[in-house]
């Protein structure tokens, strides 16, 4: 029998916690919800965005999909919608599950929907008529999933029995069960670019890559000091991220696995609260992240260094998402809204400029991919031909960055 949800996702007893979550006291105003046609500017760094209500609960994933004209998101109130994004409306409504939902993703065809809820189930939807394709029903509420880059297989991550789980996308038949990937609840799950890993990551504070192909776990990454809250490859499947209630943005480098010996990248000091949610850009050269303490990162994966915050929630931020032009930010939060951030100008904004100063940096080409990339001066940059992806893929001795203390 499923039990009743709470409004918000509880960890496990033996989940460790953060004490610096940051909850909303009962006497503070209520998010500003504009109209729909009405854009404001994020107070200081002037960035356009509009708030977009139609959940009547925690808004718990976004998505861009349809070539960035249109995006999805997920709720506690039990359906996920599909919006137009030049005008903030919703255009469809998927609301055929029993209990809040997980997480919402979609074909990289725009064809299907897939969610996944704490009723246990997995869906697959027609994306136009609205119909369930196929469910599978589990033993205990999944958390988390994703479709593959091709859009075969769909994974999927439950509690308690701390499994990851792969379907075929077009059938909903079983093709791997991994039950006790870990020693936790699994928070997130994604398939690399190429479709051969799928990583994971949970509150025993791990994060793990099972390989498609071997049929095993080849990875699993240990240095976060609390849950493991969300994960992202890069563009290319080179690196992964990982955010975590440490309040730390872990970037790994999987292909060549120099981690293993230097740890990996540590982009730290960015938030007051646990960190929720990752995502790369396209280009690989920005990741945002969001925040229990109401606010979205962006970094420069360059440096690697903070290009500014995003500050206008007032509630947790759940989810964030990157538009592939690097011109929209969606985030989801807990007040039931969508924030639609329009950062086409951000390096043009003082405040990242002031940034850029600090950090003493320049631009140069990569002299492997071609990639324009910023440098900081302190790195010896007259030397500095390669951009962090290529100097980690690659690494030239002198030029790697600092990794922290273990």
């Amino acid at each position: 029998m499923l039990l009743k949800c709470p409004s918000l996702p509880t960890p496990p007893p033996d989940c460790p916690t953060d004490p610096l979550v940051v909850d909303v006291p009962k006497d503070q105003k209520k998010a500003k919800i504009s109209k729909e046609s009405d854009w404001q500017h994020q107070r200081l760094a002037q960035i356009p965005f509009r708030v977009i209500s139609g959940h009547t609960n925690s808004v718990s994933c976004c998505r861009f999909c349809f070539d960035d004209t249109r995006f999805l998101t997920c709720s506690f109130d039990e359906t996920a919608k599909l919006w137009d994004l030049s005008s903030g409306t919703s255009i469809s409504v998927f609301g055929l599950h029993s209990a809040p939902l997980t997480e919402c993703c979609a074909s990289p065809d725009n064809q299907r929907l897939f969610t996944s809820s704490w009723d246990k189930a997995l869906k697959a939807w027609d994306m136009e008529t609205g119909k369930v394709l196929w469910s599978v029903v589990h033993r205990r509420p999944l958390t988390c999933c994703d479709v593959s880059f091709d859009g075969k297989f769909v994974v999927c991550g439950s509690d308690i029995d701390n499994g990851v789980y792969i379907y075929a996308a077009e059938t909903g038949d079983s093709v791997a069960s991994l039950k006790d990937q870990h020693r936790s609840t699994v928070m997130s799950c994604c398939f690399d670019p190429n479709g051969q890993h799928v990583a994971s990551v949970s509150c025993d504070r791990t994060a793990r890559i099972w390989d498609t192909v071997a049929q095993r776990t080849t990875m699993t990454l240990k240095n976060h000091r609390n849950v493991v809250s969300d994960c992202c490859f890069s563009p290319i499947g080179h690196f992964l991220c990982t955010a975590s209630w440490d309040k730390t943005l872990l970037l790994w480098d999987i292909q060549v696995g120099e981690f293993r010996s230097r740890g990996p990248v540590s982009l730290a000091e960015g938030h007051q609260g646990s960190i929720s949610s990752c995502a790369f850009s396209k280009d690989a050269t920005l990741i945002v992240a969001g925040s229990y303490d109401q606010t979205i990162s962006i970094w420069d994966t360059a440096g690697p260094y903070r290009k500014m915050f995003l500050k206008d929630h007032d509630n947790w931020v759940t989810d964030v998402a990157i538009s592939s032009d690097k011109k929209w930010i969606l985030s989801a939060c807990r007040d039931s809204t969508v924030r639609l951030w329009n950062i086409e100008n951000l390096d043009q904004i003082p405040a990242v400029k002031a940034e850029r100063r600090r950090h003493g940096e320049k631009v140069i080409q990569c002299t492997r991919c071609k990639k324009p990339f910023s440098s900081c001066l302190q790195e010896d940059s007259e030397f500095l031909t390669l951009c962090v992806f290529c100097r980690l893929a690659s690494p030239p001795r002198d030029f790697l960055p600092t990794p922290p203390s273990l």
